[in-house]
C-alpha cells in the first residue's frame, strides 16, 4: 500500500478538481488522494465519482452533509488516513494556488528528518504571485502576530499546505481542535510546536486561484485574530506529554 496520502478539501471545486487529480497522480512518488467534499452544489463530488474507476485505490472520496469548516473536513481526513495507515500525510488546497510539484519537495523534508513540513510563502522573501497587495499584507502581518503571541519561530503560521508525519496526528487530540477556519491551521503548527515535533519550513510560491470562488472571509480571519489569544492563555493551563497525547486518541 502507497504510504503517502494528499487530503484535499472541497466546496464548489469543479473547475479545478479533475485537473489537480491528474497533476498529482503524475507525480513520482506515487502519492494518493483522499477528497473530502462538503455537499458541493456544482458536482465536484460526482467528478471525483467518475475519476474513481479510472484510478481504483488510489483515488478515494468522503462525503459530508454541509459546509461544516475547514478544519472538520481535515480531521475527517485524518483520522481516515491514520485508520488506513499512512506514514506522510498532506494537506493541500484544489484550486491550484499549491504547486503539486511541491508535494515532492514536502515528503523529502520529511524523509530527512521533519515530523511536520511546511510549504512556505514567507521562509525566504514573500513569494506570493496574483494577490492584492492589501491580501498579502494582511496574510505576512498575520504570520508576524501569531509569532509574536505564540512565541512560534515558523514564518508562515496560516500556511495550508503541509506533510505530516503521522506521529504528530497520533499524538494531538483532533477531537479537541477548536478552531474550523484559518485558526485551524494555526492551531495545528502551535500544538505541533508545543509537542516538540521537529517542524521545518520549505520555501514555496504561493499563486492565487485562476478559476473557482475564494472562501476568505471576514468571520475567518475574526477567528484567527482573537483564537491565537484564546489558544495562548489555553496553553497556559495545560500539560503537552506525547504519550499522553497518543493514549488520549486511542482511548477514544
Amino acid at each position: 500500500m502507497n504510504e503517502r496520502l494528499v487530503i484535499i478539501p472541497t466546496f464548489n471545486e469543479k473547475e479545478n478538481i479533475e485537473k489537480i487529480i491528474r497533476r498529482i497522480f503524475n507525480l513520482k512518488p506515487e502519492f494518493d488522494i483522499l477528497v473530502v467534499d462538503d455537499n458541493s452544489p456544482d458536482g465536484t463530488a460526482h467528478i471525483v465519482k467518475t475519476l474513481m474507476d479510472e484510478f481504483s485505490n488510489r483515488l478515494f472520496l468522503l462525503e459530508r452533509p454541509g459546509k461544516q469548516g475547514l478544519g472538520t473536513a481535515y480531521i475527517t481526513g485524518f483520522k481516515w488516513a491514520l485508520n488506513h495507515t499512512y506514514e506522510y500525510i498532506f494537506e493541500m488546497d484544489a484550486d491550484f494556488s499549491h504547486d503539486p510539484n511541491d508535494l515532492v519537495r514536502l515528503h523529502k523534508a520529511c524523509l530527512n528528518g521533519a515530523d511536520l513540513s511546511i510549504g512556505s510563502r514567507y521562509k525566504s522573501g514573500v513569494n506570493v504571485v496574483n494577490w492584492p497587495m492589501g491580501r498579502v499584507l494582511i496574510s505576512y502581518f498575520a504570520s508576524a502576530y501569531v509569532r509574536f503571541i505564540t512565541g512560534m519561530k515558523i514564518r508562515d503560521t496560516t500556511a495550508g499546505f503541509k506533510c505530516y508525519h503521522k506521529r504528530v496526528l497520533e499524538t494531538i487530540e483532533l477531537d479537541k481542535i477548536r478552531f474550523k477556519g484559518y485558526a485551524f491551521q494555526i492551531e495545528m503548527k502551535f500544538l505541533a510546536w508545543k509537542y516538540g515535533f521537529h517542524i521545518v519550513e520549505v520555501p514555496i510560491i504561493f499563486t492565487d486561484r485562476k478559476e473557482g470562488t475564494s472562501k476568505m472571509s471576514g468571520k475567518i480571519v475574526y477567528e484567527a485574530v482573537w483564537g491565537v489569544i484564546q489558544m495562548k492563555v489555553n496553553s497556559w493551563f495545560r500539560k503537552y506529554s506525547r504519550e499522553q497525547g497518543a493514549e488520549s486518541r486511542e482511548q477514544n
